[in-house]
């Protein structure tokens, strides 16, 4: 029996220690795959990291830009209806002292003007805009005794000045035409 322990012994070492090489091995074969994930995920990480620095850079950059400028331009298009610059154009002849109205009066229209159908203020003007520049025509009514010419001319401005300021726009024509002409005692509450 001492023999065979002894033989045993002898195999038995030999087979722990190839138990021991092939664990080693798969130890390392493991520990080779997990070197390599771990070498990729601090990888990723570094790439992450620069990635979040240069974003952090430009970040500082865009507000070092605009602590520069006192204004932040943001630019887009910008488009203005031409029934909006027709109201506008409306309401700056009217203020015109000599301007009656504006259009030519029809019952219909007072009635949807008085009922809220339709808009005044666009009624007698017509306006074809660009996106600089717009062309208006004008329809007036006007008060008896005031010079039309001169009327003319104070609603020319008057209106060239009201896109100007109000919509950015040039009138680069305002067609001007007078309809009709009212009389200071048929119109109640507006000379006397």
């Amino acid at each position: 029996m001492a023999r065979e322990r002894t033989e045993k012994e002898q195999i038995a070492p030999g087979l722990e220690e190839r138990e021991k090489t092939e664990e080693i091995v798969v130890r390392g074969e493991n520990s080779m795959e997990d070197e390599a994930i771990a070498s990729v995920a601090k990888s990723n990480r570094r790439r992450k990291m620069a990635e979040e620095k240069i974003q952090e850079q430009e970040m500082k950059q865009r507000l070092e830009e605009i602590e520069r400028t006192e204004e932040i331009v943001v630019v887009g298009e910008t488009s203005i209806d031409d029934e909006v610059i027709a109201a506008i154009a409306g309401v700056a002849a009217k203020e015109v002292e000599g301007v009656a109205g504006l259009g030519t009066s029809s019952i219909r229209r007072t009635l949807a003007e008085r009922l809220g159908g339709a808009q005044e203020k666009a009624r007698g003007v017509e306006v074809e805009a660009g996106k600089k520049e717009a062309i208006v025509d004008l329809t007036l009514n006007v008060i008896y005794g005031f010079s039309i010419p001169n009327i003319v001319i104070e609603v020319r401005k008057t209106v060239a000045v009201r896109l100007l300021d109000l919509v950015g726009l040039i009138a680069k024509e305002i067609n001007v035409s007078v309809v009709g002409i009212e009389f200071p005692e048929r119109m109640p509450g507006r000379l006397e």
